[in-house]
């Protein structure tokens, strides 16, 4: 496993991180058997950072952390998140401040996810979406700055919208945060153009998340498996979605070649191939999964014509 710096955090963490969203629920069944293996899996693989949220579950998912980390009897880095108090993903324009992020709704969700984690301190707290509107305010920032005084957090950032990367530009330059997580993949290329450059010139860390496109980018889905009803991608790749997704992904199997033996190694090392990502955050609930997706972290990024032929294969939309 390699390792870079999590921003201005200082913090080594590992390029392959562990998404934890599925253990939480909403992708069908698993028991927290084989969660529990995929968290131990993972940390002998060195995989340091585990990210999590609240809304995962009602806590389901911390909770789990917490468990594995009991039975392994060591800890490592964890970021999780506060939900929108009005549960609703993305965040609006117009959104208001007050009935997204008021005070008292961010101190609550830390502490309740304080105990889930039986933790007195969280590594990294995210506000789980994002407004540009409240770049200026104050309530947020400052609820997060005495959170960090108190001793309850020790670093925030916030994850960005789907496919909303500059919507983050102001923050960042504002200097307030430590972390961006932003969407970033093989299909949607948009951090690239102003977001990860101003992240290096900030040294804020950027986590990357979906790096598979919800499973598309593995190469595994095919179009007569139909999905469990309790999955929710039965909504997102709804109607011939999958179908027209699955004809791009077949373009892009000529990355999986030498070292690389699978699409989703690739996909994964096409994140890692830029400087400004300080890890990337694969769902692995299972331990095959750990064991795939940490190979693709060896050192050996892609080169600078495989990157140029990737872009050609960029497909900006919103399936969410």
């Amino acid at each position: 496993m390699q390792y870079r710096i999590l921003g201005r955090t200082g913090h080594q963490v590992s390029e392959i991180g562990l998404g934890s969203w599925a253990m939480g629920g909403m992708w069908g069944p698993l028991g927290d058997g084989t969660s529990l293996q995929a968290l131990q899996r993972a940390m002998d693989r060195g995989v340091n950072f585990i990210d999590t949220a609240l809304a995962y579950g009602e806590g389901h998912s911390e909770s789990l952390i917490a468990k594995a980390f009991h039975e392994r009897g060591e800890r490592v880095f964890v970021a999780t998140k506060v939900p929108p108090k009005n549960y609703e993903w993305p965040a609006k324009p117009d959104d208001p401040l007050t009935k997204i992020f008021p005070s008292d709704w961010i101190i609550r969700c830390t502490e309740r996810s304080l105990k889930n984690l039986q933790t007195d301190c969280l590594d990294l707290q995210q506000l789980h979406v994002w407004a540009d509107v409240w770049t200026d305010q104050s309530e947020w920032y400052e609820t997060l700055v005495r959170l960090k005084e108190r001793g309850k957090i020790r670093h925030f950032g916030v994850s960005v919208n789907d496919h909303e990367p500059d919507s983050v530009m102001r923050l960042v330059a504002s200097g307030r945060i430590d972390t961006i997580q932003v969407i970033y993949n093989l299909f949607d290329q948009m951090p690239t153009e102003h977001l990860f450059p101003l992240c290096q010139e900030k040294k804020v860390g950027v986590i990357v998340r979906c790096p598979f496109d919800e499973g598309s980018l593995t190469g595994r889905l095919e179009a007569s498996l139909p999905f469990h009803k309790d999955d929710w991608r039965n909504h997102y790749f709804k109607g011939i979605r999958l179908k027209e997704t699955l004809a791009r992904v077949e373009k892009l199997k000529f990355l999986v070649q030498g070292e690389r033996k699978s699409l989703a190694q690739a996909a994964l090392k096409f994140c890692l191939s830029h400087p400004a990502v300080s890890t990337v955050i694969p769902g692995m609930r299972r331990p095959e999964h750990v064991e795939e997706n940490c190979a693709a972290s060896d050192g050996l990024p892609l080169g600078p014509e495989e990157l140029k032929q990737i872009r050609t294969h960029a497909w900006p939309r919103n399936f969410y």
